[in-house]
């Protein structure tokens, strides 16, 4: 079996989005890639939760004083800082491969204009975008922490997470 058709057809249809925009030549090659990509993501995502005591967690109330970490279909990492007076510190990262989204985006002031949950999208009424493709996981930390820890946290698992995906984009599909 083909590391495509080893994916679901919500991934799949993704990745077949992906490779339009993207700039690798059409045909089943780039999806090969993409989706061998795609599985080295997840699983670099999943690695980087258990190291550093992330649980998965299927919701995410937009009310929630925690913050989050979210994997989307598409491959973009979108961290949703603590609640702090009202506002979050919101990042989207959308890790390359990608020419019609920002690569990265940040919002010092963000409000999430609907809970998160498992396969839909992350909307913001302020944002560092309007919304996201659907959310394939939420992570969020074991234990509660003080929200400069968990600020901190959050953003170093974020960037370690954004390094891991851009070492699979240069060493696999580029």
């Amino acid at each position: 079996m083909s590391a495509f058709d080893g994916l679901g057809t919500v991934i799949q249809g993704h990745i077949r989005q992906i490779a339009k925009t993207s700039g690798l030549e059409d045909g089943q090659e780039s999806l090969e890639k993409l989706a061998e990509a795609w599985t080295m993501k997840r699983a670099a995502f999943e690695a980087a939760m258990r190291e550093r005591g992330l649980e998965e967690i299927p919701f995410f109330g937009a009310d929630e004083e925690r913050g989050a970490l979210a994997l989307t279909y598409s491959g973009s990492i979108v961290t949703i800082g603590p609640l702090d007076g009202g506002k979050r510190r919101c990042e989207y990262a959308s890790v390359g491969l990608r020419a019609d989204v920002p690569e990265s985006a940040t919002e010092p002031e963000s409000a999430l204009s609907a809970d998160v949950e498992t396969d839909g999208p992350i909307a913001f009424s302020r944002g560092p975008v309007k919304s996201t493709s659907p959310v394939f996981k939420i992570a969020v930390a074991a234990e509660r922490l003080p929200l400069d820890e968990e600020t901190a946290l959050l953003t170093q698992v974020a960037g370690d997470v954004a390094e891991d995906f851009a070492r699979v984009n240069r060493t696999v599909v580029l």
